[in-house]
């Protein structure tokens, strides 16, 4: 399938590195909404607030860019051969493999938007703001692995 985007190429490529800066927008911001939203927790009146700035960032920029970058990805790769055996792509097995990393991420930070939304943290605030660089140390690799393309 090498090529079969033609001239469309440069088009998936750019909307996949748009919803790519917007999931990664939503990554940086989520963890950030997650140590204040569980310093807050005895606050009653901020409380309801989080929970609806989450589930708002999730449902308008997070999930949507998500899958954007998924199709368009998965579209990119199959024009330059990854499913096709093409030689020279290890570089974007690795990145595929980063990406996986990110998207487990991403699971994770959901899936502690809604144990805060049920009041049950189960991190401390200084674990939080450590796992905030996670998007932007995955996102340095991905990049480089994607433009540098060492191997």
């Amino acid at each position: 399938m090498t090529n079969f985007l033609g001239t469309a190429y440069l088009w998936v490529k750019a909307a996949h590195v748009i919803f790519m800066v917007f999931w990664m927008a939503g990554l940086f911001i989520l963890p950030r909404y997650l140590v204040h939203h569980q310093e807050g927790l005895d606050d009653a009146a901020e409380r309801p607030r989080w929970v609806a700035r989450e589930a708002k960032l999730r449902a308008m920029i997070l999930t949507p860019a998500l899958v954007a970058v998924w199709l368009l990805g998965l579209a990119l790769a199959a024009n330059a051969g990854l499913f096709d055996g093409q030689p020279g792509l290890g570089w974007l097995h690795a990145k595929l493999l980063f990406v996986l990393l990110l998207t487990g991420y991403h699971g994770w930070a959901v899936g502690y938007t809604k144990k805060l939304a049920a009041g049950r943290p189960t991190l401390a605030s200084s674990r939080l703001r450590m796992l905030n660089e996670v998007p932007a140390l995955l996102l340095a690799v991905i990049v480089a692995l994607a433009v540098v393309k060492p191997f």
